[in-house]
């Protein structure tokens, strides 16, 4: 049976059309289904969670990078075994603005293609990311499927969140939130490994850690990284100059940031990040927060996404 999660926040617009679609769809197929609407924030992640643990195996994702991040949490955090959760295939039918994961899999907003690849698709294997930390004494642990980033990323994604009741727009947003994030950001000081091997320790600007190549709505900030080869592709900037920054703005779209010299890339299976000040991240755009550092590990073909490949 395939469990379906709405975000009706995500490209509003043409939502009814797009549900009225769907449903017409699996009618014509014959398919038994459950749907629901998402109605908070970390909704779709109560709602997956609960699909897992009660049988279902398909879950087909109507939303944004965001919907798709907090399914995947949920995914994760079943009360189910290693082997349940790699049986559960994901698909999505992107309807935010971001839409990263989809772009990887040259899935766009045309509702009707999207769901035409989940259905004739086949499970492809790949990796999440789990990035632990303590609060208070405890364990915490955040999935997430494209991309974790700190620094100026982080500050980014948190001045573009201030602006959206003002803005709408992901992708002006993200524009303006930047604008603003480097009059005002301010490097931290990490202690940064790499499957155990130092790759920084002093201030880092910004960092990203990345299980796919697209963040941010389509930058590239790590152009070479695949959600199936079980290794993560990072890259890090320490405190540029004013001129370093301008070098890189026409290179965050084109795949050729790594190519500056001032920008450090490498891949690992493990990051440990250790910091002594208040730590912000974004996780497929979604912040999150840690004191003391924290632990993103690669999971190797930790569930799978369903989709048509070219």
């Amino acid at each position: 049976m395939l469990g379906i999660i709405i975000n009706p926040k995500s490209g509003k617009r043409a939502f009814r059309a797009q549900r009225i679609y769907l449903f017409r769809l699996l009618r014509n197929r014959q398919l038994t289904f459950e749907y629901h609407v998402t109605r908070y924030p970390n909704h779709a992640k109560e709602i997956a969670r609960k699909l897992v643990e009660d049988g279902f195996r398909t879950i087909l994702v109507l939303g944004g990078d965001g919907t798709l991040s907090e399914t995947v949490n949920g995914v994760m955090k079943a009360s189910v075994t290693d082997e349940q959760r790699s049986a559960v295939q994901i698909g999505l039918m992107p309807r935010g603005t971001g839409n990263d994961w989809g772009r990887y899999w040259g899935l766009n907003r045309n509702h009707k293609q999207s769901l035409a690849r989940f259905f004739e698709g086949e499970p492809v294997p790949v990796d999440a990311g789990c990035i632990t930390s303590l609060r208070n004494g405890e364990e915490h642990r955040h999935y997430f499927i494209n991309s974790v980033g700190y620094g100026i990323d982080a500050a980014t994604c948190a001045k573009a969140e201030k602006m959206k009741p003002y803005i709408g727009s992901h992708s002006v947003n993200y524009v303006f939130g930047l604008f603003f994030a480097l009059l005002t950001h301010k490097s931290t000081r990490m202690h940064v490994r790499a499957d155990g091997q130092t790759v920084v320790n002093g201030r880092v600007f910004t960092m990203n850690i990345g299980n796919g190549p697209y963040s941010g709505g389509g930058i590239r900030q790590n152009p070479d990284a695949d959600p199936r080869d079980g290794v993560f592709h990072a890259m890090l900037v320490c405190p540029p100059t004013w001129k370093q920054v301008l070098m890189a703005l026409p290179k965050l779209f084109n795949g050729r940031l790594t190519e500056l010299p001032f920008v450090r890339s490498f891949t690992a299976h493990t990051v440990d990040i250790e910091t002594k000040d208040h730590l912000l991240y974004e996780a497929d755009g979604i912040l999150g927060h840690c004191t003391g550092g924290c632990t993103v590990r690669c999971l190797h073909k930790a569930f799978a996404f369903r989709v048509k490949q070219d």
